[in-house]
């Protein structure tokens, strides 16, 4: 989902914008959500109540496939039952390694369907690859030095102080900040309802006071973190076609 898009693309589909909204917190990757989500899907054998203590005992079997036990998590989020939920929420302390993200999945999708039951109508689930928290979503940002050069100690402190300042005035949070040679990354959350672009793009105009040391144009994706070697990449090419 386009990451400047998510709050009008919600409004058009359900032709307002509905707060019975749930976000997934965790990093996880888009990859594995679209794998758990079409398995969800296509799942044609629901689990009956009387076999969750079956499927609970199973799932802390080491001798039991992860094929088999990304099955039964499946199959117990897509049941109305605490007692499911209760199982995989359990079985989150001490997940298989290489499951515990297939199982967080899972227990937000069966705690969706539980609070839909509870409240008698249906929870809009979001996912996005960086995740959120409350009611904002996570965003890598990628600011680029205009000097092609590192920024100094000035220029460091000027960045975290305004985007610090900025951000709080929309409820929104600077997460973590890393400066590296000539390009900044940042992890944001904000709220769905502000446009992330606007957000930056003033308050780089309002760093550009001091010197006008950072490029207008900016790296923002709600997908994943990218490392060192992929922005590099991009603002080389952003370079070659003069978008930079």
């Amino acid at each position: 989902m386009d990451e400047e898009n998510i709050y009008e693309r919600i409004k058009d589909f359900f032709g307002y914008f509905p707060e019975n909204l749930n976000i997934i917190e965790q990093q996880i990757d888009i990859d594995l959500q679209m794998e758990y989500f079409e398995f969800s899907r296509s799942l044609k054998e629901p689990v009956e109540p009387d076999n969750i203590p079956a499927i609970k005992n199973n799932l802390s079997d080491k001798n039991i496939s992860p094929a088999d036990k990304k099955k039964m998590l499946v199959q117990l989020a897509s049941v109305e039952e605490v007692e499911a939920f209760r199982t995989i929420e359990n079985y989150l302390k001490e997940p298989d390694p290489d499951l515990r993200n297939w199982a967080l999945l899972a227990y937000q999708e069966s705690r969706m369907l539980l609070k839909s039951k509870l409240l008698g109508e249906n929870q809009v689930f979001i996912s996005t690859g960086l995740g959120g928290k409350g009611s904002m979503l996570r965003y890598f940002v990628v600011l680029i030095n205009n000097f092609d050069k590192s920024f100094d100690e000035l220029q460091r402190r000027i960045v975290k102080n305004e985007f610090d300042f900025s951000l709080s005035k929309f409820g929104a949070e600077l997460e973590e900040i890393n400066f590296m040679n000539n390009y900044c990354s940042m992890l944001v959350v904000v709220s769905i309802k502000e446009s992330i672009r606007s957000i930056f793009s003033a308050t780089i105009a309002e760093c550009n006071e001091y010197g006008g040391f950072l490029k207008t144009n900016f790296i923002v994706t709600n997908i994943r973190i990218l490392n060192n070697e992929e922005i590099n990449d991009i603002i080389q090419k952003q370079k070659e076609s003069g978008n930079l």
